[in-house]
Parts: structure tokens; C-alpha cells; sequence
């Protein structure tokens, strides 16, 4: 990836105002389509919203996506949208057992509020409705506790629990905002379990199972791969093997899973920020969480950056077998309409703010030199993602953000016709990151307060 030092958040601000115009219309388009009590919209095909059958991990995405359009522009309408859809369908996610998907749902719309009435911008008559969502969400997930040989564990994803995947990293906010609320999982014999803990856990054995340090752990072992799933043996404990659901192979890089690693540990260091030594000390202490953190973000932030084509749009995985016949594919910009392989640009949404973050926050622990590569990383991705060709403007499209991929390997991604591979598509999950990130950068360039999960100064 080629990184541009002379970007500034404000020079974006352009293409962030037309995301922001084009933003409005899609959301009223799919509000038509997919009303409150209709199937959760995953992808388009063909310019449309669908809905597709896994699990239903979009919905808060659907809802969030207008409660950020309001925390961008200010029109009330999509407040009432977010807020209203929040309050007639999305309580089943907060006591969804069978998910590993709580920070996803319910921080983007409970979550979201929350955060909107502690900022004075909405009125918060009904901030303690959402903090009790949000309490109960994070202890919901928190359940879903996997033991491992050595005594600690990791939240199990949907598949079961043998399975730990990557991605539950960015979906453990759920579990910090419940702590910060004061709340505990309570277990048998009225065991007070800590959240804060849980989440200590889950990230340390994600950073030792799921990712990987060129220290030799197998003959594939790059620094920063990093694995969509980890495998256990349930009656031990015992580790595995690497395994895959939407990636290539497990001993490649599925590029979605990386960005969700690239951005879950800087956010967790922001949060760890607000925690006192005191709560750290029995998990293990500040200074070893940290560094255990830091070395998973910076190796997939320092992985994404060596392995995405030059104006950092990577394509789906890594491994692929079709980037053979692409030659120098890494020397010039991504092409979503080569004939071999689909580019994933929700992967690029979802690094771009893990760049941006894991930037600012080295910056301010004292490594200034460093901080500013992976903040001038973020802008680089930033200022390629919000505008064409992934940018959507044509009004007949409902997604923002085209040349997004769901599931590679079942086939679920439509092809056009003419095409060869996925193109020319989007994503629930792709399109609320970019408003995210989108909203991030323009809080920063309008000097307005730091845009965190948690609503806090971090």
C-alpha cells in the first residue's frame, strides 16, 4: 500500500458531505423495502437489499446506519427512524443466547443513543432504558464462555462452542460498555463474573490463537496473518487447528477478518484508557494487556499495509488463488472488475478506522513517528473508499459502499451478468462502517468531541 503523508481529516470533508447526501436517500430507500419485522437486510443483489439466512446479525447495522445519519447532519428524521426501529424490534438481540454478535446489534443502536444523550445531543429521558439493554447485552454475550486447557477462555461464536472467531474482538464493546455501567454476569451460587475480565480473556486468546507473529508457529506463520476461526477441542481445551468459514483457507489471510482484529484491539486500548490499574491488576496488569494488545494491532495493521494494492482496497483473501493470474496486483490500485478475484471494500471500511485509531493512539503514548504512518494510512484508505468507484451515488442502488463480499467460498455473492467474479455490490456491515468512519473523520476535522463507542474522552 502507498501512503499519502500530505492527507488531512479535512481534505476528506468533501467526499464525507457527499456520503452524508448520498447516505439519506439509500436509508429512506430501505426503510420502503425492508420495514420494522421484515427479514434483516444482509447484502444487495443487484442494487437491492436481501435478506440472507445465518444468523441475524445486521439488523443493528439497519437501524445504527440512521442514528449516525442524524449524528452527522443533524436531521431529526433519521433520529426517529434509528430510535423508533431500535424500540419496536431489536430487544430480541439484546437476549439473543445463540449469537456471538451483541457489539455489532445492539452498540450500534442502544449503544449509539446512549452515547447521543451523554453527548447532550438528544434528551435523555431514555438513557436508562439503554443502559439496561446495553447491560444486558454484554453479560448475554459474556455467557457464551468456551474454557480453555489453562484455565481462562474465549467467547464462542455461532457455530459453537469449539469455534473462536476473529471477528468477536469488535463485538466485545458490548461487554466493556456493560462494565462501564457497573454491571457483572451473574453465574451459579450468585458468582459475580467480570465483564472486564471476560473481555481480557477473549482478546489475549485471540491474539495468541487467531493471530500470528513470525515466530514460528507453523510453516505458514507470517506476522499478522490471522485466522477467521480458531478450533478446540471441547472436553480439554485444548487447541486445535486454524479453520475458516468465509476465507479462502485457514492458512491464508481473509482480508474482513484481519479488519475486524485491525480495529477491535485499538478500540479496546481506547476503552482500557478509562479503566483504573486497581480493575486491571488481577487480569494481568496494564502494562502486560496492553502490550499484549498492541503487538495483535500493530502486526494486522502492519499485515494489511504490505498486502493491499497501493491505494488500499484489498481483495478478499490473501491466499486466493485467483491473484496469480493478476500480476503485480500489489503495485497498482484494486480493480473490483477483474476477471479472478473480488476485492472486499468492507474490509477496507473496517481497517481504515482501525488505522485511524491504533494512529492516534500511539501518537499518544509517545510514538509519534509511528502513529503517524497508520494515521496517514487510515486517510489514504479513507480518501480512496468515499469515492467512485465504491462510493455510490446512483439512486437506484440501495448501498453505499459498492464492491462489497459476503461469503466467497458458499457462492452467496451475486455476480452480474458478464462479470466473473462479485462486483458492483454492498453490505449491511460495509456501509455502516463507512458512515462510521466517515463520522469519525468528521468530528476530527470540525474539532468536535472524539468519536468512541463509549462516549468517553479517550
Amino acid at each position: 500500500m502507498k501512503i499519502d503523508d500530505g492527507l488531512g481529516p479535512a481534505d476528506l470533508l468533501p467526499r464525507i458531505a457527499r456520503l452524508w447526501e448520498a447516505s439519506a436517500a439509500k436509508i429512506d430507500s430501505i426503510e420502503q423495502s425492508c420495514p420494522p419485522g421484515s427479514p434483516s437486510p444482509v447484502f444487495t443483489v443487484a442494487g437491492r437489499y436481501t435478506a440472507r439466512g445465518w444468523t441475524e446479525w445486521t439488523q443493528g447495522f439497519q437501524y445504527g446506519s440512521a442514528i449516525l445519519q442524524f449524528d452527522a447532519t443533524g436531521d431529526e428524521r433519521f433520529l426517529t427512524i434509528g430510535r423508533d426501529a431500535t424500540i419496536a424490534v431489536m430487544a430480541g438481540h439484546v437476549s439473543h443466547i445463540g449469537v456471538h454478535d451483541h457489539g455489532f446489534n445492539n452498540v450500534s443502536t442502544y449503544g449509539n443513543l446512549w452515547r447521543l444523550a451523554n453527548e447532550g445531543r438528544i434528551s435523555a429521558d431514555d438513557r436508562h432504558f439503554h443502559e439496561l439493554a446495553l447491560k444486558i447485552t454484554g453479560a448475554v454475550q459474556a455467557a457464551r464462555w468456551q474454557t480453555t486447557q489453562d484455565g481462562t477462555g474465549y467467547i464462542y461464536s455461532f457455530n459453537g462452542p469449539q469455534s473462536l472467531f476473529v471477528d468477536t474482538i469488535r463485538s466485545c464493546r458490548a461487554l466493556a460498555v456493560s462494565h462501564l455501567l457497573g454491571h457483572a454476569l451473574m453465574g451459579e451460587h450468585d458468582e459475580r463474573i467480570s465483564l472486564l475480565g471476560r473481555i481480557v480473556e477473549h482478546a489475549r486468546n485471540t491474539a495468541r490463537f487467531n493471530i500470528w507473529y513470525g515466530a514460528g508457529r507453523d510453516f505458514y506463520d507470517l506476522r499478522g496473518r490471522t485466522a477467521h476461526e480458531s478450533l478446540f477441542n471441547v472436553n480439554d481445551g485444548h487447541f486445535r487447528a486454524p479453520s475458516t468459514q468465509q476465507g479462502y483457507s485457514p492458512f491464508s489471510t481473509w482480508t474482513r477478518g484481519l479488519a475486524w482484529a485491525m480495529l477491535g484491539y485499538p478500540e479496546q486500548l481506547e476503552f482500557l484508557s478509562t479503566v483504573s490499574d486497581e480493575e486491571l491488576d488481577p487480569f494481568g496488569g496494564r502494562d502486560e494487556i496492553t502490550a499484549m494488545m498492541l503487538d495483535a494491532a500493530t502486526a494486522t495493521c502492519d499485515f494489511y499495509l504490505e498486502n493491499t494494492p497501493v491505494d488500499g482496497i484489498p481483495y478478499w483473501d490473501t491466499g486466493a488463488p485467483g491473484l496469480a493470474h493478476l500480476g503485480d496486483y500489489l503495485g497498482r490500485p484494486a480493480d473490483p472488475y477483474n476477471a479472478h478475484e473480488p476485492v472486499d471494500s468492507s474490509a477496507a471500511a473496517i481497517g481504515a478506522q482501525g488505522l485511524l485509531r491504533l494512529g492516534r493512539y500511539l501518537t499518544g503514548a509517545g510514538r509519534a513517528e509511528d502513529g503517524r504512518r497508520y494515521w496517514q494510512a487510515g486517510l489514504t484508505v479513507a480518501n480512496t473508499l468515499l469515492t467512485e468507484p465504491y462510493l455510490s451515488t446512483d439512486p437506484q442502488h440501495q448501498g453505499l459502499i459498492l464492491h462489497s463480499v459476503y461469503h466467497r467460498p458458499n457462492g452467496w455473492d451475486h455476480i452480474a451478468d458478464g462479470q466473473r467474479v462479485p462486483n458492483g455490490e454492498s453490505s449491511m456491515w460495509g456501509d455502516y462502517h463507512a458512515r462510521e468512519l466517515a463520522l469519525y473523520l468528521q468530528r476530527i476535522a470540525r474539532d468536535e468531541p472524539y468519536y468512541t463507542f463509549f462516549g468517553g474522552n479517550a
